[in-house]
């Protein structure tokens, strides 16, 4: 593959960004150049996240600085939403490509940014050149591309479910309901009173009703109207989506499913019920479809680790994509059990 390619990681210090670089510590044309974090500079990487210490035991956190990742190949921002569509405009002329792992530039539509997320878009000017990044949906406008938006979580399991079904003439587009259950480490590292111990154990809650901003995520990538209701389950990783459409036409759901992902290497089809601790550390996502003769009802499951699939394993498979490296570098398929 020739020498490694430089990679910047802002918000390294999070749960994703945690999960990117134990991701690209294993990537075979990749290595890590600066870590950058809000909370943590100057602290070592390994003191932070013992688990990633044989691999950067003496990389500490930086300031997040446009101005350092001068001359990187890649940058992954995996920062709250609101923060990278400040930085983009300033990384892109000093970078290769930028993969940006919030909400920031998902979007095509900047109106719906007020309306979903409370305020007007810094830089809408970039919305048009940011592509979208679920490869196994948008693959040909991720190569060679310079600026990706990632899918979150969510977005990503309802959509591997039920885009394949709308784009097959299987499902009515109206009318969809999307309920999804994620773990805990979605919400993020810092602490907050409902995602603590005592709070979350021994509980499950829906939260977000009617309004939670990935909602129209999910309809652009998925072409559907969603009515879409996530969970707070009591479990560190994980999401677990069940989906429920109108069928218009006689098409089996799990054929259509099976026959769309034929080739694709992070996707698992089968009768069986998807399981998100099969798919711990993975980035491989796993499906099911049924079709109900008694309520006429079809329903797509998909289970992924948000960490993995959800969000650094997919934005690495991004990355992989449109630098025309092999997709599957660096990217588990294999999930761990127990």
């Amino acid at each position: 593959m020739g020498s490694k390619r430089s990679v910047g990681v802002f918000g390294a210090s999070g749960f994703v960004g945690a999960e990117l670089l134990r991701l690209v510590a294993g990537h075979p044309g990749f290595e890590v150049a600066m870590a950058t974090a809000d909370s943590q500079v100057g602290a070592r990487v390994g003191d932070v996240y013992p688990n990633l210490a044989a691999a950067y035991g003496d990389m500490s956190y930086t300031e997040p600085d446009p101005s350092s990742a001068q001359g990187l190949d890649v940058v992954f921002l995996a920062m709250a939403h609101g923060v990278s569509q400040h930085l983009v405009a300033d990384l892109r002329p000093k970078v290769g490509l930028v993969v940006d792992l919030a909400a920031d530039f998902r979007l095509r539509d900047p109106a719906l940014y007020p309306q979903w997320y409370g305020e007007e878009h810094a830089c809408p000017e970039l919305l048009d050149e940011a592509v979208y990044g679920i490869p196994e949906l948008f693959r040909p406008v991720l190569v060679g591309a310079s600026l990706v938006a990632a899918a979150g979580c969510y977005v990503t399991a309802a959509s591997l479910a039920l885009a394949p079904l709308v784009r097959a003439g299987a499902i009515a587009t109206e009318g969809v309901v999307v309920d999804a259950a994620s773990g805990v480490s979605g919400a993020g590292r810092a602490a907050k009173a409902n995602t603590h111990f005592n709070a979350v154990d021994e509980d499950f809650t829906a939260y977000g009703l009617l309004t939670h901003r990935h909602t129209p995520e999910i309809e652009q990538a998925t072409g559907a109207q969603v009515l879409f209701t996530p969970h707070l389950a009591p479990m560190n990783r994980g999401i677990l989506a069940t989906c429920y459409a109108r069928p218009a036409s006689d098409a089996d759901p799990l054929e259509v499913l099976a026959e769309f992902y034929r080739d694709e290497p992070f996707v698992v089809v089968s009768e069986r019920s998807p399981s998100t601790k099969a798919t711990l550390g993975a980035n491989t996502a796993h499906l099911t479809a049924r079709r109900d003769e008694r309520t006429g009802w079809v329903m797509s499951i998909c289970a992924l680790d948000n960490l993995t699939k959800g969000a650094a394993g997919q934005a690495v498979q991004c990355a992989n994509v449109a630098l025309g490296l092999d997709e599957t570098a660096g990217l588990p398929t294999i999930g761990l059990y127990p």
